[in-house]
C-alpha cells in the first residue's frame, strides 16, 4: 500500500518504467538496507542445519560477494537458496488423501503451473498488417475454443453470443480478454520435466505461441483487430509455479474452505483457488483452468514462514509452505507481498532477540502480531491489544460524526472494514475550521510518537496494470478518502505545548514523531482537506 500509494502521488498515468524507478528509490533510499542488483545467489555455506553464509556474483561489476547473516529469507520463488541449502521441499500436487483435500487428484503428481509471456495491443486508428514470422505456430478457431480471445468490443457490438457462450465453457473465468494484456492462458511448462532447468526452452516456446496467437487474431476471421498493432511483447516470462519449501505446517485447501484463523496468524489470503491445466495452451480440449471459489478470507499461520530443517531459514513469497490446492490461492502477488513483510518483521524480531525463526513462535508470536498490526498489517481475527498505546484507554471526542462512525472506532483495535463494521471516524462536512478528533489520556504523559491511519478506500485497485480497463475504473489522482492537509495538537491543560501541520499527505499511515520533552495530556487531530471526499475518515489513532 506504501509503495502504491507513493506511486499512485508520483506516477498518476501509472507508467511502469516510472513505476520501476518508484519500486528501486524505496529500496535504495530505505535505511539500513543493502541493495545488489543485477546479482545472482550461487551457493549457500552451511554447517549442519544452520547456513552460514551465500556466496553471489553481481554480473554488471563482475564481483563475488560473501553475505553472511544470522537468518536467511528465501524469496526467489523457486526456494532456490532453500535447496541450495537442504530444506525439505515439494514440487507439484499431494494426493487428495494426503491432507483430505476433496479436489486434488486422486494420484500425486509433478505437474506445475505454466509460465506465460504477456503481450500488449494498441489501436492505431486505421488497418494494420502482420506478418507472421516463419517460427511462429499456427493455431486455429477450434484450437482456442476454450480460451477467450475475441475483443471485448467486438463482442459487446455482435449482441453477446460469445460471452454467453463463454461464461458456460469457462464457469467463472473473464467474460472478455482484452489484448491490451493479452493473454494470460498463453501458458506452457506444467507438463515439462522440469520447469526451472528448462526455462530457456520454454520462453522459446512460449513466444512461438505469442505470435501464432497474435496471426490467429489478425489473420484468421475477424476478431475486430484490423487497426491493432503488436505494441510490446514480453521475453521474461512469468513463472507462476515451481517448488514449495516445507515448514513446520503446511496449509491446505481444508484451510482456506474453513475461513481458518490460526494462533500464530501473522498475514492472509482471499484469492480464489485456481488449478491451471498443466499442459497450457497446447492442451486444447480443456479449459485453461479451473477455480475453486470460497466466501471470506483465512489467515496463514507463522509457521508457513520458516523451514522446518533448517533452522536459521525462512520464506515469502510463492516458496512458502503450503499443499498445491492452498498454493493456488497464495501465490499472487498481493497475498505474497503482506507474508512478505510478515516474514521480515519476524527475522527482525528473531535478531533482536537472539532466537531461531521457530523460536520466535513458541515463544513471541503477540509480539510479532502485534508489531504487524501496529506497522499497519491487517490480521483477521486480531486486533490492537498494545499495552504500550496510550490511545486505547484514552476518552475520544469529535466536533462531528455520522451514524454508525463515531469517533471511538478509532481506538476498537479494528483498522479495516470488515464485516463487523465500518471500523472508522467520519465526520460532518469539513468546514472552514476543520474537523477534529481529540484524545484525552488517562494522565500526563512524555510523548515519543502519534500513528495516525487514514482511509486510502481499499474497494478501489491502485495498481499499475497493461489492462486499459483496469485503468480506466481507477480514480485519476489520490483516493478521494484520503486525508491531505491536518494538524496535530499535543495539549497540556489549555495550552498547545507541540504543533505540526501535515500538507499534502499521500499515505495511509503517517507515523509523526514528537520531539523530546513534549509532556500532555491529550492529543487533538484537525482534518482541513482530504482529496475529494467532503468529509474526515481516520481509522485508528495510536499513541506512544
Amino acid at each position: 500500500m506504501e509503495i502504491l500509494l507513493a506511486n499512485k502521488a508520483r506516477n498518476p498515468n501509472q507508467n511502469f518504467s516510472i513505476w520501476d524507478t518508484v519500486i528501486w528509490e524505496k529500496v535504495r533510499y530505505q535505511e539500513n538496507l543493502d541493495m545488489y542488483l543485477n546479482t545472482n545467489l550461487d551457493d549457500a555455506i552451511t554447517e549442519g542445519n544452520v547456513i552460514k553464509s551465500i556466496i553471489c556474483h553481481q554480473n554488471t561489476t563482475e564481483t563475488e560477494y560473501e553475505i553472511t547473516a544470522k537468518i536467511f529469507i528465501d524469496a526467489t520463488g523457486h526456494g532456490t537458496l532453500g535447496v541450495l541449502a537442504g530444506a525439505i521441499s515439494r514440487i507439484g500436487s499431494e494426493s487428495r488423501y494426503e491432507f483430505n483435500e476433496p479436489n486434488a487428484p486422486e494420484e500425486p503428481n509433478n505437474y506445475t503451473m505454466g509460465n506465460t509471456l504477456l503481450f500488449k495491443a494498441i489501436d492505431r486508428g486505421r488497418p494494420v498488417k502482420f506478418i507472421k514470422p516463419f517460427w511462429a505456430y499456427t493455431f486455429t478457431e477450434e484450437d482456442l475454443k476454450h480460451r477467450p480471445h475475441l475483443n471485448e468490443t467486438t463482442a459487446m457490438a455482435d449482441g453477446g453470443d460469445f460471452v454467453e457462450d463463454d461464461v458456460e465453457k469457462t464457469k467463472g473465468l473473464p467474460h472478455f480478454s482484452t489484448v491490451d494484456s493479452g493473454y494470460w492462458w498463453i501458458e506452457l511448462g506444467g507438463k515439462y520435466d522440469d520447469i526451472i532447468k528448462q526455462a530457456e526452452d520454454i520462453r522459446d516456446e512460449l513466444l512461438k505461441c505469442v505470435y501464432g496467437v497474435w496471426d490467429h487474431l489478425k489473420n484468421c476471421g475477424d476478431h475486430g483487430l484490423d487497426n491493432y498493432d503488436l505494441d510490446w511483447v514480453g521475453i521474461v516470462p512469468g513463472y507462476r509455479e515451481s517448488r514449495r519449501l516445507e515448514g513446520d505446517y503446511i496449509l491446505t485447501e481444508n484451510d482456506i474452505r474453513s475461513n481458518r484463523i490460526f494462533d500464530d496468524a501473522v498475514a492472509y489470503g482471499g484469492w480464489a483457488m485456481d488449478e491451471h491445466t498443466p499442459g497450457g495452451i497446447m492442451d486444447f480440449d480443456k479449459l485453461p483452468s479451473r477455480i475453486f471459489n470460497f466466501e471470506g478470507c483465512y489467515t496463514i499461520p507463522y509457521r508457513c514462514y520458516y523451514s522446518r530443517n533448517i533452522s536459521n531459514l525462512m520464506m515469502a513469497g510463492r516458496d512458502i509452505s503450503t499443499s498445491k490446492m492452498a498454493f493456488g490461492s497464495t501465490r499472487v502477488m498481493g497475498t505474497c507481498a503482506i507474508g512478505g513483510q510478515a516474514a521480515g518483521t519476524a527475522a527482525a524480531l528473531a535478531v533482536k532477540h537472539n532466537c531461531t525463526p521457530r523460536e520466535l513462535g513458541q515463544q513471541r508470536i503477540a509480539e510479532l502480531q502485534q508489531t504487524l498490526l501496529r506497522d499497519d498489517c491487517f490480521i483477521p481475527g486480531f486486533r490492537n491489544n498494545d499495552e504500550k498505546d496510550l490511545a486505547r484507554q484514552a476518552k475520544v471526542t469529535a466536533t462531528s460524526h455520522i451514524e454508525g462512525c463515531g469517533p471511538e472506532n478509532t481506538i476498537n483495535g479494528i483498522s479495516r472494514t470488515t464485516e463487523s463494521g465500518l471500523n472508522y471516524w467520519e465526520s460532518q462536512p469539513i468546514g472552514e475550521k476543520g474537523e477534529s478528533i481529540t484524545f484525552a489520556l488517562n494522565k500526563k504523559s512524555e510523548l515519543k510518537e502519534v500513528r495516525i491511519y487514514f482511509d486510502p478506500n481499499f474497494t478501489k485497485e491502485i495498481m499499475p496494470s497493461l489492462t486499459k480497463t483496469v485503468l480506466d475504473r481507477q480514480v485519476e489522482g489520490m483516493p478521494i478518502e484520503l486525508v491531505r492537509d491536518y494538524k496535530l495538537e499535543c495539549i497540556s491543560g489549555e495550552a498547545v505545548v507541540y504543533s505540526r501541520e501535515v500538507i499534502g499527505n499521500v499515505q495511509r499511515m503517517n507515523i509523526l514523531d514528537i520531539p523530546e520533552g513534549i509532556a500532555c495530556d491529550s492529543v487533538r487531530i484537525t482534518v482541513y482537506k482530504t482529496h475529494g471526499y467532503p468529509a474526515a475518515r481516520i481509522f485508528e489513532v495510536r499513541i506512544y
